[in-house]
């Protein structure tokens, strides 16, 4: 990764101004800014600029911490982040408006954390918009001084948090606080003040540097075919190649995921019919008992078997509910794997959930198959 190239990403929900924001930290209408409650930014927005002598690449993003969607509506935005987070970034603005701090705020603190975990709290700076809602003489520091949990935020991030208003502080010359253009100056300080402090190095994980990895091939294949292709226009073709590729590989694990657990419900069911056959034969004291455990044994489940011949159907009532989890788990986890993989050789994303049907559907007919002709040979 090019190190003197400042990468920093913008989140929050939407809203709170990011894209103004983006757009007031290069000082040019680039950003996409809507118009609405609803957020203009659909997809990842990445944009390169010298300011104040320094690129910067800004990375602008959709509400990816509304409450109000869910991952599924946001996933095809989700992968587009990924790609343009990978290598790893410099920087995170968190961005919030100078207003009351609510739950929905703290969900926001919460979500990155679960996303990036607690590491990243070391390259994030906390950025404030509207600025012009804070009292006459009031500061930002002032101001998060009266919150606590806005104060713990800072706190988290190293104390480094600044304020701008996209709107009211553009030309300001009278108010050195209140200018855009010096607060701008001061975020950027701090940022480089920031890096310097983690020693150069930026936010990565496993995850980001193995798309990397997919993007440098992708890169490979285009160069050797791309003709007068710049290298800018290779990386941003490979880049969408390689969210492509996720999106493809993300339908294969959900599919696979999603039949894997109904899948294992249903062989769930028979294992259960054994397990009741056993308790009801418990309860006549009849010798079906051992038949009964035994054919529960045979399709992996001789502990349910077990537990229904000594407590009975009770028992076996409880231990069906607890089978469900387990096979639902399971099953999940399995055809997510059958999934990813069957979702390998796809081309499309509608060809990778063909596949990864077919290849549960596979997996859990062999099962069945299993069970059924065991309970024929008894």
């Amino acid at each position: 990764m090019d190190v003197s190239n400042r990468r920093i990403v913008i989140l929050g929900k939407t809203g709170v101004g990011k894209s103004s924001a983006a757009n007031t930290i290069v000082g040019e209408e680039l950003f996409k800014i809507g118009q609405t409650a609803n957020s203009e930014t659909s997809e990842c927005q990445a944009e390169t600029k010298s300011v104040n002598g320094r690129d910067i690449t800004l990375i602008d993003t959709p509400g990816l911490f509304d409450t109000d969607r869910t991952e599924e509506e946001l996933k095809s935005e989700i992968v587009k982040c990924i790609t343009e987070f990978s290598p790893g970034l410099h920087a995170f603005l968190i961005v919030f408006k100078v207003d009351r701090f609510t739950e929905q705020e703290q969900a926001v603190i919460t979500k990155i954390n679960q996303y990036f975990s607690e590491e990243v709290f070391k390259y994030a700076t906390v950025l404030f918009t509207y600025g012009d809602q804070l009292k006459e003489e009031q500061t930002i520091e002032v101001f998060i001084r009266d919150n606590k949990l806005v104060s713990d935020l800072v706190k988290k991030c190293g104390g480094r948090c600044h304020v701008i208003d996209n709107k009211h502080w553009k030309n300001n010359q009278q108010d050195e606080y209140r200018s855009n253009q010096f607060q701008v100056k001061e975020l950027l300080n701090t940022i480089e003040k920031m890096i310097e402090a983690n020693k150069r190095s930026c936010y990565t994980n496993t995850m980001l540097q193995t798309v990397e990895e997919m993007t440098k091939q992708e890169q490979e294949r285009i160069r050797q075919s791309s003709g007068d292709m710049s290298e800018k226009e290779i990386r941003e073709k490979a880049k969408d190649r390689t969210s492509e590729r996720l999106l493809i590989n993300l339908a294969g694990i959900t599919t696979g995921a999603l039949l894997g657990a109904l899948f294992g419900v249903v062989v769930m069911v028979r294992v259960v019919i054994y397990a009741l056959e056993a308790a009801a034969a418990a309860a006549v004291g009849t010798a079906a008992v051992g038949t009964a455990a035994a054919g529960t044994a045979a399709a992996g489940t001789a502990a349910a078997g077990t537990a229904a011949v000594e407590l009975g159907v009770a028992a076996a009532g409880t231990a069906a509910i607890a089978l469900t989890v387990t096979c639902t788990v399971v099953g999940a986890v399995g055809g997510g794997v059958a999934g990813y993989y069957a979702a390998e050789e796809a081309e499309t994303v509608l060809e990778a959930i063909k596949r990864a049907a077919k290849a549960v559907k596979n997996g859990s007919q062999s099962i069945t198959d299993f069970t059924t002709s065991k309970k024929k040979s008894e």
